[in-house]
């Protein structure tokens, strides 16, 4: 999202700074925007598409690469029907131009029943928690970080992460500028990068964060605290959410998590008292086994507590482009939680919000009989190292009859596969960001061409591929799709959802592709001209006329226009959630586990993305197990030392890293590790290959609402190597 000047000497990035005119960033970037320079150069990035010919990989023409699917595909679906195919769609394709707009259509109209994404070890809780508040799963609301004065941040890292669900430029001078005019708090079981420049730290047990919530809110209400705003003739279930939480008082949540009860009750007065506050939970909180609880509480906090759908609280962002993700899910519309529509073949875990957990991926490859998974389509995704219980997939994804993936990199997943269709590098395409500036903290709209043209002009846009595929599914050889009547018709849909007719507004381009659909859902949007009924308004000619952007402003109160409930409400208590109460009430009683394991991430990291990266991966071992003092102690341990970490499921082996800048009781180690397996071409990576801690999660241990894996809190031993 960030404003980039790029200089190009002799046909090569030479320098990369910020654009100090952005009207976003204003000069702001962090080392992987630096970096975009040496992903573009990388030797092993893949250029052109490969088939795997006796176990080898040879390159090939894009006409030879379409043929070899459908050679692979078309006997699958003739032997086994279309069930028997699936695919993976990584974080990554929300990202990219072509792949961010046309995932929707191989998704939709190719007729795979099941599809597996990385939401689901993300941010399903949340997705989940505003489809039955706001009925919209994407109408998710972000901390008008800018604004506030008192900033609550629970299991989130925003000073590496720029914000999770949330889009802000430079978060640390952001923070900076709240702790000069108030405070900022943040309640991880790590002291975090953001920790450190916070003005309190405090630890929590992985898991309770839902109870240390509910506490909070039996507070607002014990002490008549509670204060809606403006917002509160569209609020429903204030008197349920009061019975709710007169059984969780601060005295009864406080051993579990570790938080003393009259801190807890200062914290509900801080949140009461402060003209402008807000709480803001992330991935710490969508990852744990009471994901949707937590996800769900921190709404209710904000919402009791007045500051909600107003400056400095908790506000929904207007995108200047909508995205087709944020559209109502049939069968679901208005916050509907008829969820369980169907049940995984093997473990008979239920749908919710259209997905299963990925966890179920590999028992449906393995598993005999009727609707076994036997071809597999990955989209910019390497679950091998993603999800849990990863080794497992790695295991049977040999046993396919048929794999493709659409990927840049030979990497752990992709290594199994037939056909690996490449798309282009970052600089080799234009972008605009949607999905980001979904959570964007204003409303702003910035288009960026390409840098540089691909070698081959020839070669097909990732959307074209995307298409191809769609159409191979259906029944038409991948090289012999109509790829214009394709895009058209799914033009046409999205015009559909506007209430326009497709083949009007189609007379308004010369071509189709995603330029076509990112000037219809800018001119659709909340500032658009609608083709001319509203004069004046955004197209994507003037986007591009103003190459430092284009700022609408911060975010405004949207309620309640942006509720998608039948009541126009917002169900502050929906029964679907109260229903998973008793069990966090059980959580309590629980007996502590000795040892816990949570994730963590970095600032030259993105999950598993960019560890080819040379720049990126200068400096020492990132990839080490924190451990508390206490703890080291007790096992004699110090930094260096190797251990073995193992779970119910998995053991691996990693150098401790003694710090008192984790909680007792409380170890981490980074996700999106465990590079250096054979058949990979991923040099800078494999030099410092790490481990995979997806390795010691359960595939069945998840937040049962939602089914998100939960990859946080997992119970460990720790014994040293020998």
């Amino acid at each position: 999202m960030c404003g980039l000047e790029i200089q190009v000497d002799g046909g090569r990035v030479s320098r990369i700074r910020g654009n100090q005119d952005d009207v976003w960033s204003r000069g702001h970037l962090c080392p992987k925007g630096v970096s975009l320079g040496a992903l573009h150069d990388d030797p092993d990035r893949i250029r052109k598409p490969m088939i795997k010919v006796d176990g080898q990989w040879r390159e090939v023409s894009w006409d030879t690469a379409f043929r070899r699917c459908t050679e692979l595909l078309q006997p699958v679906i003739s032997r086994y029907g279309i069930a028997a195919v699936s695919s993976y769609v990584g974080n990554p394709t929300a990202h990219t131009f072509s792949l961010g707009r046309y995932i929707g259509l191989l998704l939709g109209m190719s007729g795979i029943p099941t599809s597996y994404s990385s939401g689901t070890v993300d941010q399903w809780p949340k997705n989940l928690t505003s489809h039955l508040m706001y009925g919209g799963w994407w109408t998710i609301p972000v901390p008008d970080i800018q604004r506030t004065d008192l900033l609550v941040i629970m299991g989130a890292n925003p000073a590496v992460s720029q914000g999770s669900l949330l889009a802000a430029p430079n978060i640390n001078a952001i923070i900076g500028d709240i702790r000069s005019r108030g405070t900022v708090i943040v309640i991880d079981p790590v002291r975090t990068a953001t920790a450190a420049k916070a003005d309190e730290w405090l630890p929590i047990t992985p898991g309770t964060d839902a109870a240390l919530l509910l506490a909070v809110i039996h507070t607002l209400f014990d002490e008549d605290l509670v204060r809606l705003g403006a917002a509160g003739e569209y609020i429903d279930g204030i008197d349920t959410m009061r019975a709710v939480a007169a059984d969780w008082s601060p005295q009864r949540v406080a051993p579990a998590t570790g938080i003393d009860a009259e801190r807890i009750r200062r914290l509900a007065r801080q949140l009461a008292g402060a003209d402008r506050a807000v709480v803001y939970g992330r991935i710490g909180l969508c990852t744990q086994e009471f994901g949707s609880l937590a996800s769900w509480l921190v709404d209710v906090v904000n919402i009791l507590t007045g500051h909600f759908d107003t400056p400095g609280g908790a506000m929904f962002p207007r995108a200047t482009a909508w995205s087709l993700t944020t559209r109502q899910l049939p069968g679901l519309e208005g916050g509907r939680s008829e969820f369980g529509r169907w049940r995984t073949r093997v473990r008979g875990a239920k749908e919710v919000l259209g997905q299963t957990p990925v966890s179920c991926l590999a028992e449906e490859i393995a598993t005999p009989g009727e609707g076994q998974v036997k071809a597999l389509i990955t989209v910019a995704g390497n679950p091998v190292l993603s999800s849990p219980a990863g080794h497992d997939l790695d295991a049977v994804l040999p046993t396919l009859e048929a794999m493709i993936s659409v990927d840049c990199w030979l990497n752990e997943t992709t290594r199994h596969a037939d056909v690996i269709l490449p798309g282009l590098s970052p600089l080799e395409q234009p972008h605009h960001d949607d999905l980001l500036l979904q959570f964007a903290v204003s409303s702003v709209t910035n288009y960026s061409p390409p840098v540089f043209h691909p070698c081959d002009p020839d070669r097909p846009g990732e959307w074209e591929i995307l298409i191809r595929l769609t159409g191979l599914c259906t029944g038409t050889p991948a090289e012999d799709v109509d790829v214009a009547a394709l895009d058209d018709g799914f033009f046409d849909v999205l015009c559909y959802l506007q209430d326009l007719t497709g083949a009007d507004i189609r007379k308004h381009y010369d071509s189709g592709g995603p330029e076509r659909i990112l000037d219809l859902t800018l001119r659709t949007g909340p500032f658009g001209d609608r083709y001319g009924e509203n004069p004046g308004g955004l197209t994507l000619d003037q986007v591009k006329a103003h190459p430092n952007g284009i700022d609408f402003g911060p975010m405004v109160p949207q309620l309640p226009g942006v509720l998608s409930t039948p009541e126009a409400k917002v169900r502050l208590a929906p029964q679907y959630l109260l229903d998973d109460l008793p069990r966090l009430a059980a959580r309590l009683d629980r007996r502590p586990d000795e040892l816990v394991l949570v994730s963590r991430r970095h600032l030259r990291s993105n999950n598993s993305w960019m560890h080819n990266v040379g720049p990126l991966m200068k400096g020492k071992d990132r990839c080490t197990l924190l451990i508390h003092p206490d703890d080291a102690a007790v096992r004699t341990l110090r930094t260096g030392d190797s251990v073995v970490v193992a779970s119910a499921t998995g053991r691996l082996e990693v150098p401790v890293e003694v710090t008192d800048a984790i909680k007792p009781g409380v170890v981490s180690m980074p996700h999106g590790w465990g590079h250096g397996k054979a058949g990979t071409r991923m040099a800078v990576a494999n030099s410092s290959p790490g481990v995979n801690n997806n390795i010691l999660a359960p595939p069945t241990f998840v937040d049962e609402p939602s089914g998100n894996g939960a990859v946080n809190g997992i119970p460990v031993t720790i014994t040293a190597a020998r």
